[in-house]
């Protein structure tokens, strides 16, 4: 805090200013501050800042110290996070990781595939790259006494998934006592990552738990909430602030989140920010978010992310509101959107001309395909909306649940993910209208919205979307088109046109030329060329059907 003191000195010429970390605490704790803290999350973009790849920053603490002094500096932040890496305890406990320059690492291996609970060592300090970590956590306080710091540790049932694989999504109907004492034991590892952040300095422990937007609110209450209760309540017991992060759509658990009585709550898009206010707000958990990580940090402009930001502000007003992204920004994010962030948080000047621009609108229009014949071939396809599998939990688990099922169907299914870090991804996400990520599509309908499905689930859906194509198909190979045709160019091209059409959309439907105009005739045509389509279906066999039935079938041609 510093006292600005106009010359001469007169009543009232006394000024406070408040450091940004005093505003993040202020603002955490529910009091009014005079603006909104801005805290943006800088984990591997940090790398980009200083020329660095993930896979080498997230390794050293003296790289993740200077990427984060250069994220300060850059983003004139209020508070940083020190990393922002939820592998970390996963590694330390056995897990293999997939490391990759533009993305935090992906758990590739779950050690309790070839373990049991009771064969795991709780971590101490110094196990994998719990040190990098503190280390960093402990140079950073020292550089930057007035920003708030943010130790983030990996929330329970997040690291059960790392440890165990989507199979928890099976143990909670299967063995719900195993996942428990599971569940009991990340709780302990999460202590040892707390007490390391707070020895080092850290202001905010943030628990970082994305899987839990996967799971409903009676399965959050049984599973998660006993556990993160349990760790907000340690942060409290050493006099220090907590906040509970989720990204994807946490709506439906945003009231249980709350219940576990952590000092503030931070969600991303998915979730409008005026209800996250609402509710948060009457439970007296202050709340941070929901910066647009794609569509508009990353694909987006600076005045487009200036008027978004100051619509944030507008929503999230002075009392208890932090604005920042709604999880941790991509490496190649542009310096000069999240600049344009930052000035609209921190620049009572810039707000103003960002309430000008927000006037005058902007387009968030996207050119969209034409989904209208989407899943009429003979496969099934299976589409996944994500953030990015390989830097997104949620996103890399629902990936994982479908990459596990489809080799079971040969060739009759196939599945892409889109990754909406591009233009061309986003557009494809709009034309499908999800909302949402993670999300799974089938044939073009979305079928499930951030709900990583189990194996029996997925296998079910599947199975029944081919059988009905198999109906389809067998329909389909009974459909004649017969061009009747004459020596002419154009019904040469007639015929052509039928074909590519068919071809196109993958049918298996005969087409043949006739030159029969007596059969042309009978459909009163007069001139060549006619394109005849003709479909038989049985409708019985073996037995013989009443009149009635028959009636019915005759009233579908009336």
């Amino acid at each position: 805090m510093f006292l600005i003191i106009d010359q001469p000195v007169k009543k009232g010429s006394l000024k406070i200013i408040m450091t940004g970390r005093e505003l993040v605490l202020k603002a955490i704790k529910m009091e009014t501050t005079e603006r909104a803290p801005w805290v943006p999350f800088v984990g591997c973009h940090g790398g980009a800042l200083i020329g660095a790849g993930a896979d080498e920053l997230l390794k050293n603490a003296e790289l993740i110290v200077k990427a984060q002094l250069k994220a300060v500096e850059l983003y004139s932040a209020d508070g940083i996070p020190v990393s922002f890496d939820l592998q970390v305890e996963a590694e330390a406990l056995g897990c293999e990781l997939k490391w990759e320059k533009l993305n935090p690492p992906a758990v590739s291996s779950h050690v309790l595939h070839n373990k049991k609970v009771s064969d795991l060592v709780l971590p101490d300090i110094n196990s994998g790259r719990i040190p990098v970590m503190v280390d960093a956590a402990r140079k950073l306080r020292i550089a930057l006494p007035d920003t708030a710091l943010y130790g983030l540790i990996t929330g329970p049932f997040t690291l059960a998934l790392h440890l165990m694989g989507a199979d928890v999504f099976m143990e909670m109907y299967d063995d719900p006592d195993s996942l428990k004492e599971l569940l009991r034991f990340c709780t302990k590892v999460g202590k040892v990552l707390i007490d390391g952040y707070l020895d080092a300095g850290c202001d905010i422990i943030a628990l970082v738990d994305p899987m839990t937007s996967q799971i409903s609110p009676t399965h959050f209450k049984e599973f998660v909430t006993p556990e993160c209760t349990d760790l907000f309540s340690y942060v409290r017991e050493k006099n220090a602030l907590s906040s509970f992060f989720v990204c994807g759509d946490a709506l439906k658990n945003l009231e249980v989140m709350c219940d576990c009585k952590p000092d503030n709550v931070s969600v991303d898009e998915n979730i409008p920010l005026d209800i996250v206010k609402n509710i948060c707000m009457e439970r007296k958990v202050s709340f941070g978010g929901n910066l647009r990580l794609t569509t508009a940090l990353l694909n987006g402009t600076p005045d487009q992310n200036a008027i978004l930001a100051y619509q944030c502000l507008k929503t999230g007003g002075t009392t208890g509101y932090i604005i920042a992204p709604g999880c941790d920004m991509p490496y190649d994010v542009p310096v000069e959107n999240i600049q344009a962030v930052a000035g609209v948080a921190t620049d009572e000047y810039k707000r103003e001309i960002a309430a000008e621009l927000e006037k005058k609108g902007f387009s968030e229009e996207y050119q969209l395909f034409d989904m209208s014949d989407y899943g009429h071939a003979d496969k099934v396809v299976v589409d996944i909306i994500t953030l990015d599998s390989e830097a997104c939990a949620p996103c890399q688990y629902m990936v994982e649940s479908v990459k596990a099922v489809v080799p079971q169907f040969d060739e009759l299914v196939i599945w892409r993910e889109h990754k909406i870090k591009s233009p061309d991804s986003v557009a494809f996400m709009a034309s499908l209208m999800v909302k949402n990520v993670p999300t799974i599509c089938i044939d073009g309908k979305i079928t499930f919205v951030s709900v990583i499905p189990s194996r029996d689930q997925l296998i079910e859906v599947l199975q029944d979307r081919i059988y009905k194509k198999l109906k389809r198909k067998i329909k389909r190979k009974q459909t004649k088109i017969t061009v009747v045709v004459a020596d002419c160019e154009k019904c040469q091209e007639a015929f052509t046109n039928v074909k590519t059409a068919v071809t196109e959309l993958g049918l298996d439907i005969l087409v043949e030329s006739s030159d029969d105009m007596e059969l042309a005739k009978s459909y009163g045509v007069k001139e060549l060329p006619a394109i005849i389509l003709s479909t038989s279906q049985l409708k019985a066999s073996e037995h013989v059907p009443e009149v009635k039935i028959i009636k019915e079938w005759l009233k579908d041609l009336m």
